[in-house]
């Protein structure tokens, strides 16, 4: 099918860009980090997915062929179509997927618009052999009882786990580990 796509970004959409290769305008969704990043005029190339229905044709672009092979995996999981995938990698990243797998989270799998807390549960059971944790993973895995309260806090009052996460990790090291303060420190990560 089509592997990869290098064109000008003519369009953006709310969930896709209009990439034109060829004289032909193809719109491509992509994940939000990736579609955030982009601005029409500027040239790019795309590891790409075609989705082939009865009455659709619909293309998913991704930034590396790890990213399309793990969009890939997500559909294999029963009840998880194209939307959901992209729901999955809008959200949430690699790292913090493995990491609820490693760890039976599903309940961080089910922050994700549109996955439920029975497809949550299916994703986890589904990706457990088909994930290879990587050597970060380890690191992140050891995410103590205080950080998972701190970014499911965070995530309660609308940050996405992306954003929480990202608040979690510039905390200072030598912080005490009281839920209150790593709350106070991450929430002054975002002004």
């Amino acid at each position: 099918m089509i592997a990869t796509l290098r064109g000008e970004i003519t369009q953006l959409e709310e969930n896709a860009l209009i990439l034109e290769t060829g004289g032909i305008g193809l719109r491509v969704f992509l994940p939000k980090p990736l579609l955030a990043k982009q601005q029409t005029g500027e040239s790019i190339l795309l590891h790409t997915h075609l989705i082939v229905r009865e009455n659709d044709l619909s293309l998913y672009g991704f930034e590396t062929p790890a990213d399309r092979q793990f969009f890939l995996t997500l559909l294999g999981v029963d009840g998880v179509g194209p939307k959901v995938a992209l729901s999955v990698l809008s959200t949430l990243n690699l790292d913090t997927v493995q990491r609820a797998v490693s760890s039976d989270e599903a309940d961080l799998l089910s922050r994700v618009p549109g996955v439920g807390k029975k497809t949550a549960q299916k994703m986890l059971l589904y990706l457990k052999d088909r994930l290879k944790p990587s050597s970060q993973l380890e690191k992140i895995a050891a995410l103590s009882d205080t950080d998972s309260e701190v970014l499911a806090a965070l995530t309660t009052l609308g940050y996405s786990v992306i954003e929480a996460q990202t608040a979690l990790q510039s905390i200072p090291k030598d912080s005490p580990n009281n839920v209150e303060e790593k709350l106070r420190l991450a929430l002054g990560y975002f002004q």
